[in-house]
């Protein structure tokens, strides 16, 4: 099987395989307690705390650990929001947010709050002007913008928008998922958040970084944990596992990214060239090294990521379509773009020439087979 569905969640690291067996027998204990072994434990949290702090460019005491990068984004989301709500109840965010940015948007909505969606173009990429025109009107309290799209891969103008933030007094949070181990931190961010999973370490690790003068309230019960931010038992050695990752993937990210957008380079200018009635989606050059999206007519993505599963490719949808929602992918349809027949290849760290090849070699065949038993010619 060749996985290619890095988007998703990347493997393993070799180093956070490593930090993780390590950390299982020296950071077990419970860190807020005062015996040796506890003390080992949170010395453990507070070196990978700090760790992480230096790759993102924050301070340590304003980074805190989640369970996922989906709690640190909804706490990110609604705390702001609750710390500054005398500033206002608007909420501005782009139309190809991650869900979890979207749907924190609509609890804010069920308590009374506003929420402006910025449109994108058919690249993906949001417009910075009505970005910043958004932000600037009064009553905002909070703007979300994502370093990058994690179905399409398009890159966000991160730093304009940060700058029309801070003219307009308005924390901006970032959300860099699909970014952070591969591309630098953008500068200008008041709450960053992002996935260990994502970038190599363990799944169950997200981060929340507050900066230091944003308020922010927990929306949820208090607890003593992670600067009363998120409640719960620490991980310390998943923690553990994902600094070592984010560490190792940044440091091979410029070379490594080379590698995989020459890879997923190849596959925007054969797929079109190989299969007929086909539609490569997202910025052809600001985009994300590892993630290319394309869309064939006349086939749902379902029977297309079967197919591929068959002749050993894991690879994602955009236009997934669950028996629970029954819709297309969000960010497809605010591109403009096709929403069904969607592929989404993402190279994890490490992947073949040959594995590119092969998928190259059979993805034809299957498109025309299912188009065939459709009917189409």
């Amino acid at each position: 099987m060749a996985y290619l569905d890095a988007a998703s969640t990347e493997p393993l690291h070799p180093a956070a395989r490593d930090a993780l067996l390590a950390a299982i027998d020296a950071g077990w204990a419970d860190p807020a307690r005062l015996y040796g072994t506890a003390r080992r434990a949170q010395m453990l949290l507070e070196r990978a705390r700090a760790e992480v702090a230096e790759l993102i460019g924050a301070r340590a005491d304003e980074v805190s650990f989640t369970s996922s990068g989906t709690q640190a984004v909804h706490l990110g989301v609604l705390g702001t929001l609750a710390g500054r709500r005398r500033a206002g109840r608007r909420l501005v965010a782009s139309a190809v947010e991650h869900s979890s940015v979207l749907h924190a948007g609509e609890v804010h909505e069920r308590d009374g709050g506003e929420v402006e969606i910025v449109g994108v173009g058919r690249t993906g990429r949001v417009d910075a002007e009505a970005f910043a025109a958004a932000v600037a009107r009064p009553g905002t309290a909070l703007a979300c913008l994502q370093t990058a799209n994690h179905e399409v891969g398009t890159l966000q103008p991160v730093e304009d928008a940060a700058e029309a933030s801070r003219e307009a007094g308005v924390p901006l949070l970032v959300d860099a998922a699909q970014s952070a181990g591969r591309l630098p931190v953008p500068g200008g961010w008041s709450v960053l958040t992002a996935s260990a999973h994502k970038w190599g370490g363990p799944a169950g690790v997200g981060v929340l970084a507050v900066r230091k003068g944003v308020r922010w309230r927990s929306p949820l019960p208090e607890d003593e944990r992670e600067r009363r931010r998120v409640p719960g038992f620490e991980n310390v050695p998943a923690i553990v596992a994902a600094a070592a990752a984010l560490r190792a993937r940044s440091a091979e990210a410029e070379a490594e990214g080379r590698r995989l957008a020459a890879l997923t380079g190849r596959i925007r200018a054969e797929v079109p060239r190989l299969v007929p009635d086909v539609e490569v989606v997202g910025d052809p050059d600001l985009r994300l090294p590892h993630i290319v999206t394309f869309s064939c007519l006349y086939v749902e993505g379902e029977a297309l990521l079967t197919e591929l599963d068959k002749a050993g490719f894991a690879v994602s949808s955009g236009s997934s379509c669950t028996a629970s929602t029954l819709r297309p992918s969000h960010v497809l349809e605010a591109m403009g773009v096709l929403t069904h027949g969607n592929v989404r290849v993402s190279l994890p760290r490490g992947v073949s020439e040959d594995d590119v090849d092969r998928f190259l070699a059979v993805l034809p065949g299957i498109v025309r087979r299912i188009r065939s038993s459709l009917g189409v010619r």
